[in-house]
């Protein structure tokens, strides 16, 4: 699959906008702040319906104006596809996959499986552990409509048990509800946590060959999932701690609270883990997530590269363009002649400044 054609108007500081792309390897180039990333946010958007930079719709929208549209054409197997996207200032998005207007977000997931690598996900590793769910998240909604069926509705009932727990401390009646909460957030808690524990198991058994090859053999790196609670135990265990959440007014066991350890030769990266273990492991991550997602799919990822280059050093970035040689790659950076050294096939370039083309 390949992203062919992307069009934009009023998106971030572009007013106008209309490219091409090719198939391969595409660069745009050009100083900071010129608008490279927004391209990147829009195709990821058209994919996720979601910024990758976590930006609110108002604010994607460029200023003084209340509405922005998106256009983007993918091929996949041969078929081109048209996803129209229209933020709007005043309420929720509108979203149409040639030309029908979809009612659920889950009508889009899987149509386009896009893999983003920012500066950002350096950091992976050692950033909380809200920024390792977001990655198993994200990754797990592309993969199956089920789990962001499943990641929805649990996130919906939390809300109402946390809003619940809150209102019980006005109105102790209210307690006798929560069996009705605990019922419905296990049951949803229970398949997030095996489809988690699963995406685990399968990156494990990519990324020990990806990460060696990266140490020349000198590492071993494992991944450890690390639930809240297990999914066996997930309803008993809501009760059991009743009165701690009561107390906190907040639900304290769950998903929401999940992680995954990163371990390197038996020991946590996350604490112990030196600035270039830290960094290669995010690499092997983010390498070991475009072969699970071809071999699921049994198709090429679309990969962006949003300013990574310049973060990796010449091993780090030889082995991920060694990866990228038959994906659809969309690479942004300040300059081109990194690339020119290392003598990579770039098919489309394009120098962005001041939100245009030039």
């Amino acid at each position: 699959m390949y992203v062919d054609s992307l069009a934009l108007k009023n998106f971030r500081n572009y007013e106008n906008l209309d490219m091409k792309f090719s198939d391969k390897i595409n660069i745009l180039y050009g100083d900071n702040a010129q608008g490279k990333t927004s391209i990147l946010e829009a195709i990821y958007l058209s994919a996720t319906t979601r910024s990758h930079k976590k930006s609110k719709d108002k604010e994607i929208i460029k200023f003084g104006e209340e509405n922005s549209f998106i256009k983007l054409i993918v091929n996949k197997r041969d078929v081109n596809h048209r996803i129209d996207v229209h933020l709007k200032s005043s309420g929720n998005k509108g979203i149409a996959i040639d030309g029908i207007p979809i009612k659920r977000s889950t009508d889009l997931f899987g149509l386009i499986n896009i893999i983003i690598f920012s500066p950002e996900d350096l950091s992976i590793v050692k950033d909380g552990p809200g920024e390792r769910r977001r990655f198993m998240d994200m990754e797990l909604c592309q993969l199956s409509r089920l789990y962001y069926s499943n990641l929805s509705t649990y996130n919906k009932i939390l809300d109402q048990r946390n809003s619940t727990l809150k209102q019980i401390a006005f109105n102790k009646g209210m307690e006798d509800t929560l069996d009705i909460w605990d019922a419905q957030i296990s049951e949803a808690g229970k398949a997030l946590i095996k489809e988690r524990r699963n995406f685990i198991e399968m990156t494990n058994e990519i990324i020990r060959e990806i990460h060696k090859n990266l140490t020349s053999d000198d590492e071993i790196i494992e991944l450890i999932y690390e639930p809240s609670v297990s999914e066996d135990e997930y309803e008993d265990v809501l009760k059991r701690k009743r009165d701690i959440d009561i107390r906190n007014t907040t639900t304290m066991s769950g998903p929401h609270r999940d992680d995954f350890g990163i371990f390197i030769n038996k020991t946590d990266v996350r604490i112990y883990g030196s600035q270039g273990q830290q960094r290669t492991s995010a690499l092997s991550l983010k390498l070991a997530e475009i072969e699970l997602v071809k071999k699921i799919i049994n198709d090429n990822p679309i990969l962006l590269l949003d300013d990574v280059m310049s973060e990796l050093d010449s091993k780090r970035r030889a082995a991920l363009l060694n990866t990228i040689s038959d994906l659809q790659t969309i690479i942004t950076c300040t300059g081109y002649d990194d690339f020119i050294k290392q003598r990579i096939n770039v098919d489309k370039m394009y120098k962005i400044s001041a939100g245009r083309i030039v």
